[in-house]
């Protein structure tokens, strides 16, 4: 019997990441093409190397979430590879659900998909997602309340530019972006995230005379 091609995704991506130093890579790789094969659909895997401290938005994950669409699907080993909390995480899934992207986390056989368990899971975690950003944004409402009224300052002194995990290596950004090197290759072997970079090379790096 033939599959009706019209019902299969566009694009299939199976996300791995790895922390720094981590050797679980070949284990998540082997599950997730193990779970698409058993779908017949043709994968492409993307790998990361970065901390799960890290949110989404700061990764190549974030542009991979961008370019999803209905009937897309997203596989990972388990849930904890997409973001640094629960809440982001399921912030992430409803986001996801609401174009019609399917996600699947072979670990724990989580599902975002068209089926009515799912959507109802889903409905019920993104409740619970609002309740919870709605809860941390009133207690921080009510920090900086009372910070006020005890009379402290609040924010960073006018003038005083936020500190950097780069800061130390202008020079060293400089001669590589001299030398040809991009954006998102000085990302990598800093790294850090693309928008970081490139919001520390406007900021503060000078190449030949010009303000980047």
């Amino acid at each position: 019997m033939k599959k009706d091609v019209s019902s299969l995704p566009q694009r299939v991506i199976g996300y791995l990441r790895v922390s720094t130093g981590a050797q679980d890579a070949e284990n998540q790789q082997l599950g997730i093409l193990q779970f698409a094969n058993g779908h017949g659909w043709k994968v492409e895997l993307v790998q990361e190397t970065v901390s799960g401290r890290v949110s989404y938005k700061d990764r190549g994950l974030g542009k991979i979430v961008q370019e999803l669409k209905a009937n897309d699907v997203l596989i990972v080993s388990e849930l904890s590879r997409l973001g640094r909390s629960m809440l982001e995480i399921i912030t992430l899934l409803c986001e996801l659900s609401d174009r019609g992207v399917k996600v699947y986390a072979i670990k724990g056989n989580h599902k975002v998909d068209n089926s009515i368990q799912s959507k109802v899971m889903t409905m019920v975690l993104c409740m619970a997602a609002e309740i919870e950003k709605e809860l941390i944004s009133q207690r921080t409402k009510e920090a900086l309340q009372r910070k006020r009224l005890e009379g402290v300052t609040l924010g960073r002194p006018k003038g005083v530019p936020g500190k950097s995990k780069l800061d130390g290596k202008e020079e060293e950004i400089r001669q590589l972006l001299e030398k040809g090197v991009g954006i998102a290759s000085l990302g990598k072997i800093y790294d850090c995230a693309w928008p970081t970079m490139k919001n520390f090379i406007k900021k503060k790096v000078v190449v030949n005379g010009i303000r980047k």
